[in-house]
């Protein structure tokens, strides 16, 4: 199980004041120590002799007692050994004194390497949640960009489907009016509309012609007229012909002067390039 964020700064207080107890205690038992002083057992000495009380009495007037023994004189007992521990010397006390506050700079430099690693527990702790962070926003926006470019290929995709689907309705369309007109066209042409047409464009160039003195009889060319809508001649070219030079640049001339063409009877039959046959009546 993964250690909690609060757990571990929980450990943290109660290890430091853990450490600044001990620091304490260290301290007041080396202070209580140093004040403390053994006082030396004082003894009195007495000398005594004992009396008797008999002897202090008045004298009696009674016969002169038998003389009395000197007492021995009693030998002072000697003084009572001390109890306890010497009292500590001054060296002794230094010594304790140097071991004490070695005892706490020992715990005052555990508590400092206890906090300097603890610090670095903490940063090691934050640089990796820093990373972790700086990994999940690099996964985040990976994940976004992915679903941003399936997001653009999807939309690139519906609308080529919806391009390709109009394309091929205006390409069904164009081929439906297509073959409509081809069909309306043949129609035309099939009822004579057409030639009918063509028969009154070669007329008006033959009207426009002016025949030059080399023309002979049976003249026969084949002329080739572009137009555009409305019927104004933009070239005029001649295939094969029987004239001389002069007879198909008159020719040529009288298609330009015959601009504007007349209009087809139906729209349908309208064509840009004509081929018209030149076949004057002598």
């Amino acid at each position: 199980m993964a250690e909690r964020r609060g757990d571990r700064w929980i450990s943290i207080a109660q290890s430091l004041l853990l450490h600044t107890a001990l620091v304490g205690v260290v301290a007041y038992g080396w202070w209580t120590f140093r004040d403390q002083t053994v006082p030396p057992p004082s003894t009195l000495a007495i000398e005594a002799t004992v009396v008797d009380s008999r002897a202090l009495a008045p004298a009696a007037p009674t016969p002169a007692p038998p003389p009395v023994k000197p007492q021995p004189v009693p030998v002072p007992e000697p003084e009572p050994e001390p109890t306890g521990p010497p009292a500590p010397t001054p060296e002794e006390l230094a010594q304790r004194a140097k071991a004490v506050q070695d005892a706490a700079d020992r715990a005052q430099r555990e508590v400092e390497e206890k906090r300097r690693a603890d610090a670095a527990e903490v940063e090691r702790l934050a640089h990796e949640e820093r990373l972790a962070e700086d990994k999940r926003q690099a996964e985040e926006k990976r994940q976004a960009d992915e679903k941003r470019k399936a997001d653009e290929k999807r939309i690139a995709d519906e609308k080529r489907k919806v391009e390709e689907a109009r394309l091929r309705a205006q390409s069904e369309a164009d081929l439906q009016h297509s073959l409509a007109a081809e069909e309306h066209v043949m129609a035309a042409r099939s009822n004579g509309a057409l030639a009918s047409w063509e028969a009154q464009i070669q007329a008006r160039i033959q009207r426009a012609w002016l025949r030059p003195p080399s023309a002979r009889t049976g003249i026969d060319c084949m002329v080739y007229v572009t137009q555009v809508p409305g019927g104004e001649v933009v070239n005029v070219q001649l295939g094969q012909c029987n004239g001389d030079a002069a007879v198909r640049e008159s020719i040529q001339a009288a298609a330009f002067r015959a601009s504007p063409l007349p209009p087809p009877p139906d729209p349908a039959l309208f064509e840009r390039n004509l081929e018209i046959q030149f076949k004057p009546v002598d």
